[in-house]
């Protein structure tokens, strides 16, 4: 097996045996992007010479004796909505093109710390609103399965580049499925933690009560080692909780037998891809098998969750968005008075989605509309919760599909942004919600296309999920499927 091919535990085991470095690791790493990247192209800013400088420090790290993490070493990418200090910042945006921030968001510290390489920012929907990472303003990321088709979004280019090998791991952001359906899609393991568990300072904002930032893997040992080196509270976000940090790994290869799984009716809806719910289907019964209880519970208000999201996200969004007036920093336009410049900035720095939401959000926080949309949203996102801790009284874990089709062409659902957010249909309640969710692998359609199963928790209970997606994953044994990519 090539080094690019290894998961980040497999990596972490050769480099404290001494087999092979941090350097070649990165080398191998580069080798792999410069081969794949022009098909693929998840990436929009990659950083070779801060990689092989912070790849030297690792092995010079463990050469001295000094203290090391399953992470020192290993080649990671970012999502481009998490500033880095010192290396451009985008968000997919035009208007931050040339943004450079001061500082290191707290996950991306946190992950510097344990001695990760970065190998560079990763494309992403702009400011993380899309479903596919069509709304990228400089480039189209591909699905390394097809290139014809969608990596899923808004953390397209983080899912792309773990399954074409171009990283060990990426870290992205989920806001209504951003992490959990490009995972599906690209047939990785992709993680949204518990709202809170993971600090926030530093992800460039979309929806600030919807927003997390998650890892995404080749397996799920390996997601619990991320998640394990970017969890904990941060006194400088005021969202960050403060709750003990479990050690994730400790739950894997626990026997799951008595475990009550929960199926929701609301979840295996008409219009589904047959071969997503036969797959995911299958991977409930494989549980089932493991020893663990199948019961079916209700989420009654799912079908109001799209509606939700739509009017919370973009609102937050308009909010957000205001900062970006060509004053401050970030892309301007010159115009003949104040007005005209605010006006010619966002007009041309903004894409047409995030438009979009800006409008939608606007007109739902404007006078004579708040009480009849954002308020209303505000109340049926309570009856989500609700409908959750509802369900948990009955089940440990929740298994549901990811997405209700495999990935779509490149271009099919561009010109119908409504079908385009249903493509978020099964993964928007669990951020309405707070609760954590993992996505990972549980089949192939005819075409060779991956399938996701979707398993979430409690409020911080990322390690009920983790512990049974390892056994499932053990059961499915679908970590060694490759794309076909050359």
């Amino acid at each position: 097996m090539k080094l690019h091919e290894l998961t980040i535990h497999e990596l972490s085991d050769l480099l404290s045996r001494g087999e092979t470095t941090s350097a070649q690791a990165t080398k191998a790493a580069f080798e792999r992007i410069e081969a794949v990247e022009p098909q693929v192209r998840a990436f929009l800013t990659p950083t070779r010479e801060l990689a092989e400088a912070q790849a030297r420090a690792a092995d010079e790290r463990r050469r001295r004796g000094e203290s090391v993490t399953p992470l020192t070493g290993v080649p990671l990418g970012l999502k481009d909505v998490l500033c880095t200090k010192g290396v451009r910042t985008t968000c997919g945006s035009k208007i931050l093109d040339n943004f450079r921030p001061t500082y290191d968001a707290t996950a991306v510290a946190k992950l510097a710390r344990a001695g990760a390489v970065f190998c560079g920012k990763l494309n992403m929907d702009e400011f993380a609103m899309g479903s596919s990472t069509e709304n990228s303003r400089y480039q189209v990321t591909r699905n390394p399965w097809d290139l014809e088709r969608i990596p899923g979004g808004s953390s397209g280019g983080s899912a792309a580049a773990v399954a074409a090998g171009e990283c060990f791991g990426t870290l992205g952001s989920d806001t209504g499925g951003s992490i959990r359906q490009p995972a599906a899609m690209c047939g990785v393991v992709g993680l949204k933690p518990t709202y809170g568990r993971v600090s926030r300072y530093g992800l460039v904002a979309f929806a600030s009560s919807l927003d997390q930032i998650g890892p995404f893997t080749k397996d799920v040992r390996d997601c619990a080692l991320m998640l394990n080196a970017i969890s904990g509270h941060d006194p400088a976000d005021s969202t960050s909780v403060p709750v003990p940090v479990p050690d994730y790994t400790a739950s894997l290869g626990k026997d799951v037998r008595g475990l009550k799984i929960g199926v929701p009716k609301e979840y295996f809806t008409h219009g589904m891809d047959a071969e997503v719910a036969a797959a995911v289907r299958g991977a409930i019964k494989k549980l089932e098998g493991l020893g663990c209880e199948v019961v079916e519970v209700s989420l009654p208000h799912t079908e109001y969750a799209v509606a939700v999201y739509y009017v919370v996200a973009t609102a937050e969004a308009s909010s957000n968005l205001a900062r970006y007036d060509g004053v401050k920093y970030g892309y301007r336009h010159e115009g003949a008075d104040l007005l005209d410049m605010y006006a010619k900035t966002r007009s041309e720095g903004f894409g047409a989605e995030v438009k979009r939401r800006i409008m939608l959000g606007t007109y739902a926080l404007s006078a004579g509309y708040y009480d009849a949309y954002y308020r209303k949203a505000g109340q049926v996102r309570t009856l989500i919760v609700q409908d959750f801790k509802q369900a948990f009284e009955k089940c440990d874990v929740i298994a549901t599909p990811v997405t209700p089709t495999a990935a779509f062409k490149i271009g099919e659902k561009v010109a119908d942004p409504l079908q385009m957010y249903l493509s978020d249909i099964f993964t928007i309640s669990t951020n309405l919600a707070g609760i954590p969710g993992l996505s990972m692998p549980c089949g192939l359609t005819s075409g060779r296309l991956p399938i996701g199963v979707q398993l979430l928790g409690r409020h911080f209970g990322e390690e009920a999920i983790l512990q049974v997606a390892h056994a499932l994953e053990a059961e499915l044994g679908l970590t060694n499927l490759k794309p076909p990519l050359r």
